[in-house]
């Protein structure tokens, strides 16, 4: 048995361009009569034929729509797919042809509705959203199925791009039942297509949201638009795949004189598919946000960073400005020996410079000492390291030179001095006293 599940990428074929609209709000006339076509393009829509049997099979492509006609009453069954909505009177023609209800043909070509199935006397109809990518970019596109005895009626809104390239293939092979079953099960092969479709394009998504991930864990750094961009995107697909699966569940509970029991199983699978390709959307979509989260999270740290430094760079220079400060009073020295004395002493300057800094070095190791600046890898963190174990090593020499015990390391990066070794006596044990 064939179970409809195809992963294949969607095959795009040189066909009329026609734009697709991500985001589209239904129009719809007020106080227009049930079964109003709503069709602005006067471009004619692309026909193509595929009549098949047990044994034969026959593509073509239509002028008019008329030219199928020989083929609807023969014993085989018979395929068409329109490509693009355009040029009323090709769909007015449709309906006479077929005996189209008014009802089944506005759902067919009026776009967009929600995905529906839908049963008539002499007929069954699903309406459906199809996505693919094209160009690196996800469209999403009415795809209406109109289905009865010996025949299934195809309508695509978009004509550059479709997911249908795995069910044609089957008919032109005669791969599983589709060429010994009936219509309903090319419904079937059609319907299970267009949610196999959402794999690849999923798989695409998947692998985006993984260099987005890497990016930011290993960077800090992505553009929140293109984040943003995919959460969209993965909301339209979410809109796309949620109502299709009610189809099926509706599918599934209610009986329909069109489908047979044999065949019904078969969208018990397609079913599991889109219950599958939801959770995929949802497990993005968070996946996605946690992006974001991420993203903004990385954005405040380095920000704090920033303050912590300006910060530091504040402090270290205040006590310098105070000293600046004092000394730029304009007392005058000559009236009391009081005011200012070391100004006119002959070091008075250097001392000022030196004193500023060493005010900015203390505060800097205490800076260090705390944690609050430097590391491991920093470079200012290292320098303060062999500033300190410069100063250690030196009152370590003075210690030796008047005769003292050498002290401890005060360095961070010095090593721990080991214990003194013992003289050889004190390591030898005494030896017992001869009684």
């Amino acid at each position: 048995m064939q179970s409809g599940s195809s992963t294949e990428a969607c095959d795009v074929t040189d066909r009329p361009s026609h734009t697709s609209k991500n985001l589209e709000i239904p129009h719809e006339t007020v106080g227009a009569m049930p079964g109003t076509l709503h069709i602005e393009s006067d471009e004619k829509p692309r026909i193509f034929l595929v009549d098949y049997s047990e044994s034969n099979v026959e593509e073509r492509e239509l002028a008019e729509i008329d030219d199928c006609i020989p083929y609807i009453d023969q014993q085989s069954i018979t395929w068409i797919d329109i490509r693009g909505i355009g040029h009323e009177p090709v769909f007015r023609r449709l309906a006479e042809i077929f005996d189209i209800h008014p009802l089944a043909l506005e759902d067919l070509v009026n776009v967009p509705q929600r995905p529906k199935s839908e049963a008539y006397p002499s007929q069954h109809i699903f309406v459906c959203r199809m996505v693919s990518l094209l160009d690196g970019d996800l469209k999403t596109e009415q795809f209406g199925i109109l289905f009865g005895k010996g025949y299934v009626v195809t309508v695509q809104e978009e004509p550059l791009v479709d997911c249908l390239d795995p069910v044609r293939q089957r008919i032109r092979r005669g791969r599983g039942l589709i060429r010994k079953a009936g219509s309903d099960y090319l419904a079937y092969a059609l319907l299970d297509a267009v949610i196999d479709g959402f794999y690849p394009v999923l798989e695409k998504y998947g692998e985006t949201l993984d260099e987005l991930e890497l990016h930011v864990l290993k960077t800090q750094h992505a553009s929140s638009n293109e984040i943003f961009g995919l959460k969209r995107e993965l909301l339209q697909l979410r809109r796309a795949i949620w109502p299709q699966r009610d189809l099926l569940s509706q599918l599934l509970r209610d009986d329909s004189p069109h489908i047979n029991e044999e065949t019904r199983r078969y969208y018990r699978d397609t079913y599991d598919h889109s219950v599958q390709i939801m959770d995929m959307v949802e497990t993005f979509r968070e996946i996605a946000s946690s992006l974001m989260d991420l993203l903004m999270t990385g954005v405040s740290n380095r920000l704090n960073e920033v303050m912590k430094v300006l910060t530091i760079v504040s402090t270290i220079f205040l006590p310098m400005t105070f000293i600046a400060g004092v000394y730029g009073m304009n007392f005058n020295p000559e009236i009391s020996k009081w005011n200012m004395p070391e100004l006119n002493w002959v070091h008075g300057y250097p001392f000022s410079l030196a004193l500023m800094v060493v005010s900015a070095t203390l505060l800097l190791l205490y800076y260090r000492s705390r944690g609050w600046i430097g590391g491991r890898h920093d470079r200012l963190g290292r320098a303060l390291d062999r500033l300190q174990g410069k100063a250690g090593r030196g009152r370590r020499i003075q210690r030796k030179a008047r005769g003292g015990e050498p002290a401890a390391p005060i360095g961070r990066t010095a090593m721990r001095r080991s214990p003194p070794v013992s003289s050889r006596a004190e390591r030898t044990p005494p030896k017992n006293p001869k009684r």
